[in-house]
């Protein structure tokens, strides 16, 4: 039964498939270690962790329960265990006091669950989008604005040889490497939505023309009272998309035109000369951390695109060192401040990936094995790819000639040789040109006789491929965003409560400067919620007053139990009730 199990006759009854699965019993225990983690389940539920669950997955007859599963992944991934292997180096025992049971699963066990719950493909995505849409409504609540997303991709490099994937420019790694490539939607302050993969990528525009926009006109919900205002004002957007340089395109701002969605990105041909500095003035702007910063603007309207382009905002923002942002906008509303705010604050959709792979793994393999890729999926002509190979070869070669013969010139003084010399020279660089002119118009007529895409079914056998199973990683991914939200709610509280005053001063009068220097940026109150997830706690349930109390051993300083004590007073407020039991969450600091 392995290390720590010491309730027999349930598992012996769960072996018969005579247990539906095992009561949650709490045990008083001392000194759990990485009991911390136990402070965010509040945050967790709250979230959604549990909310679609029941709906969408159900698990055979067995030990462990959906929800202790559920419970279990969100968990670990805040303890930063990085993978399902990981959890093997993790004392099964102490882990199992965490969930109300005696230890928790092997990992072979683990794994056999996570795949009956990944056996229907699309179910993940269903899920996250499900807790999507509560997560876009409660983002619509905040934004009196109007709600904008972030879509940017994400490359997921993969090193395995089960298939041989199309290659993909790694920023990070500035370098060409195998991938596959995640389209993430986030919000302003960086929280994901949802993502969808792309096995074969065609870049931004097609992938926001394909799933994302369609999903987002589909599922993000428009108030009475906005809708009132779109139909007063077609400039009204029913929300707005914000993108990099990648996703320029004007007949793209067309198309979301007519359906009333706004665009936001940066101009990628900005036409004309420099703006006077004389246009820019000076303006405290307000950024997403809530930090003021001037910021010197200038706005024009200008006309991008070609038969029929269209009217756009142009937002310019002028650096210390003289350069120029240009910045473009279908959203009339608001002023510059607020468009310029808005996209350099997508950062944050960047700072997110960031984080999440160097804390949540998240481009960890999750499983092995690959699938085929579906008929209609289209790729990169290899033949055409070849083809496009040489004309780009004999062009660059006709333009390095072209351009030697435009530099010669004749050397003074002038005699019969230097001219002759000259002559010849001139000539053979003609010769060699009116030899390559005929080459490269049959190098690109042939170019144009070939199909550029074509479905991968009809790819030659040497470049066929089969992309990774999906369904597993999406579900783990998902536990993921729970679980980085949690997070984020967390260090919000911590460090938007203690920025007041009021609150510092109810602290330590001598530490409440202390704390709100060390907890006023995001990345110190992340620190502190680590430093809490990975320390010991002590489990004291009380079955009469049907209380569960969960005790924080201190942390490394002062200050930093100053704002745990605060944080467990505000999760105590929510009077969670730990799932499968009737037992209330109450939690404090210091040992038992």
């Amino acid at each position: 039964m392995g290390y720590g199990a010491t309730r027999s006759l349930e598992r012996v009854a769960a072996a018969m498939g005579e247990l539906e699965a095992a009561p949650i019993i709490f045990e008083a225990a001392r000194d759990i270690p990485q009991g911390g983690v136990l402070l965010a389940l509040p945050v967790l539920l709250a979230v959604g962790l549990l909310r679609h669950s029941a709906e969408l997955y159900a698990l055979p007859k067995g030990f462990y329960g959906l929800s202790s599963v559920f419970v279990l992944l969100a968990l670990m991934a805040l303890a930063r265990i990085g993978s399902l292997e990981q959890l093997r180096y993790a004392a099964a025992g102490e882990w199992g006091n965490l969930l109300g049971l005696d230890r928790v699963p092997e990992v072979r066990t683990l794994r056999e669950k996570l795949k009956l719950l990944c056996a229907e493909v699309g179910q993940a995505a269903r899920w996250n989008a499900a807790l999507a849409k509560e997560w876009i409504a409660q983002h619509e609540s905040e934004q009196s604005s109007g709600l904008a997303f972030y879509i940017d991709g994400h490359v997921r490099v993969y090193h395995g040889e089960l298939t041989k994937l199309p290659r993909h420019y790694v920023p990070r790694e500035r370098f060409y490497l195998r991938a596959t490539v995640d389209y993430w939607v986030n919000a302003l302050d960086g929280q994901p939505f949802f993502y969808v993969n792309k096995e074969v990528d065609h870049g931004l525009v097609q992938a926001m023309r394909g799933e994302i926009l369609p999903w987002l006109k589909a599922n993000v919900p428009v108030s009475a009272e906005h809708q009132g205002r779109m139909a007063a004002d077609p400039r009204v957007p029913r929300f707005t998309v914000i993108f990099d340089r990648e996703g320029y395109s004007p007949e793209l701002f067309l198309e979301l035109r007519k359906e009333q969605i706004a665009a936001l990105t940066y101009h990628r041909y900005p036409e004309g000369e420099a703006w006077r500095a004389e246009e820019f003035g000076e303006q405290a702007v307000k950024l997403a951390s809530g930090e003021t910063v001037p910021m010197k603007l200038a706005e024009r309207g200008t006309h991008v695109g070609k038969r029929p382009g269209l009217w756009v905002r142009e937002v310019r923002k002028l650096a210390a060192n003289g350069h120029q942002v240009s910045i473009v906008s279908t959203n009339f509303s608001g002023d510059a401040a607020s468009q310029a705010v808005a996209l350099m604050a997508r950062w944050s959709q960047e700072n997110y990936f960031k984080y999440m792979h160097g804390h949540f793994g998240l481009d960890a393999l999750v499983q092995y094995g690959t699938e085929q890729i579906p008929a209609t999926v289209t790729v990169l002509n290899p033949a055409w790819r070849e083809a496009d190979r040489e004309v780009r070869k004999k062009n660059a070669e006709l333009k390095r000639y072209q351009k030697l013969r435009g530099e010669v010139s004749l050397a003074q003084p002038l005699s019969e040789a230097v001219v002759r010399h000259y002559e010849q020279h001139q000539g053979q660089l003609q010769e060699r040109i009116e030899q390559l002119k005929p080459v490269l118009d049959e190098l690109r007529k042939q170019r144009k006789q070939m199909p550029r895409q074509i479905p991968v079914k009809d790819l030659p056998e040497p470049d066929r491929f089969t992309r990774l199973r999906t369904e597993r990683k999406y579900f783990i991914d998902t536990i993921k965003m729970v679980a980085y939200r949690a997070e984020t709610s967390m260090a919000a509280t911590v460090r938007e409560k203690l920025a007041r005053s009021d609150d510092a001063r109810s602290l330590e009068t001598s530490m409440a400067a202390t704390v709100r220097e060390k907890l006023a940026r995001s990345d110190d109150a992340r620190a502190l919620l680590r430093q809490i997830y990975s320390t010991e706690v002590d489990l004291i349930p009380n079955l009469n007053a049907q209380t569960l109390t969960v005790c924080l051993h201190h942390l490394t300083q002062a200050a930093h139990d100053a704002a745990a004590r605060y944080l467990c007073e505000e999760l105590t407020a929510t009077e969670t009730t730990f799932p499968g039991t009737n037992l209330r969450l109450i939690f404090k600091l210091g040992s038992a």
